[in-house]
């Protein structure tokens, strides 16, 4: 399964010479090695990490999980036990929108036994089952937390507090780039294809207050709205 992957570049020679040590050092306990994000979409390229999900027969197995550099290339190394990711690949989370990409386009380096393919048939399935309150009700969440975000990047900016401020502008970016997401059913390559992608990257405290309005009323409109009672909490 090696040449699906593009092993010409550094990044993916990379990738083979960590399976290569992973599948030598626990060849018993590893049941699956896979590559996503832009190895995975064949266009990786200078300042790309290389991003390796390991999936293992029982917890505690195999490598531990590391970010770090190696080579001067950022590998994401994630390991999972195969009960998990396929658990995982039956949720709909507020973080939808940038986990859906890895479930349905990691590459293998090693799956004998097609474990990935499954995830991705098992998260496919789940989409299709999925029913839209479950997808507006994470939208709520992330809504939730745009607003907060935005509320308090408008008083630190009032202080004066502009580093702080910048802060949570762009976490309110995020947070209302995931609303759109989960509202349209796309999900992205990451953080920056998420802002990007919505048309917030940019957005100023101004233009962020009209998404989050606009998004407001459209959650309202579908049964969520984003205000309510006690009761309604807890309900």
């Amino acid at each position: 399964m090696l040449d699906e992957i593009d092993l010409t570049s550094p990044r993916g020679r990379l990738a083979e010479r960590l399976h290569d040590v992973i599948e030598r050092r626990w060849p018993a306990e590893v049941q699956a090695i896979g590559v996503y994000g832009s190895l995975a979409h064949g266009d990786d390229r200078d300042g790309s990490d290389v991003n390796v999900q390991v999936v293992t027969y029982r917890p505690g197995a195999g490598p531990k999980p590391v970010l770090r550099r190696v080579d001067g290339i950022l590998v994401d190394l994630r390991v999972t036990t195969g009960e998990e990711g396929m658990r995982r690949a039956r949720e709909v989370t507020p973080r939808w929108p940038l986990v859906a990409d890895r479930l349905v386009s990691t590459r293998p380096l090693l799956d004998p036994r097609g474990w990935f393919g499954a995830q991705r048939d098992a998260h496919l399935a789940r989409l299709a089952e999925a029913r839209p309150p479950e997808f507006t009700g994470a939208a709520r969440h992330d809504w939730e937390v745009a607003a907060a975000a935005h509320e308090r990047a408008v008083r630190l900016a009032e202080w004066y507090e502009t580093d702080a401020a910048l802060v949570m502008i762009a976490e309110a970016r995020l947070h209302a780039a995931l609303v759109a997401g989960l509202l349209s059913r796309t999900y992205f390559r990451n953080t920056a294809d998420a802002v990007k992608r919505t048309g917030l990257a940019g957005a100023d405290v101004q233009e962020l207050s009209s998404v989050l309005k606009a998004q407001a009323e459209d959650l309202t409109a579908r049964g969520c709205p984003v205000d309510g009672s006690l009761r309604e909490l807890l309900s």
